[in-house]
């Protein structure tokens, strides 16, 4: 799983000039799609479904992170759904995000 979060987070971070404001704003939507794919496996959508199901509420995010909603779902779809209820899944993202 930690390799998929660095993986995910070095493409991200690809430019070495990313402004502050920039990485902050990138992080934010990384967490917004990390936070739907997670209210998604609480209302029980299956994984091989997520995408379609987050695609569907038109979320308001760029379009080129919806990339990320395969590669996150493995992650939380792999946590016991105890954690996965509890859990501020999308700031404990954006906190990583942050520091990369």
């Amino acid at each position: 799983m930690i390799r998929v979060l660095s993986a995910v987070l070095c493409v991200a971070a690809a430019s070495p000039a990313f402004a502050d404001a920039a990485k902050e704003k990138d992080c934010g939507y990384q967490g917004d799609v990390v936070a739907a794919v997670q209210a998604a496996r609480v209302a029980r959508v299956g994984e091989r479904k997520v995408v379609e199901h987050i695609a569907e509420t038109a979320p308001e995010w760029p379009e080129k992170y919806n990339a990320v909603v395969p590669l996150v779902a493995p992650w939380i779809y792999g946590m016991p759904m105890a954690d996965v209820k509890t859990a501020d899944l999308s700031a404990a993202w954006q906190e990583l995000c942050l520091t990369q």
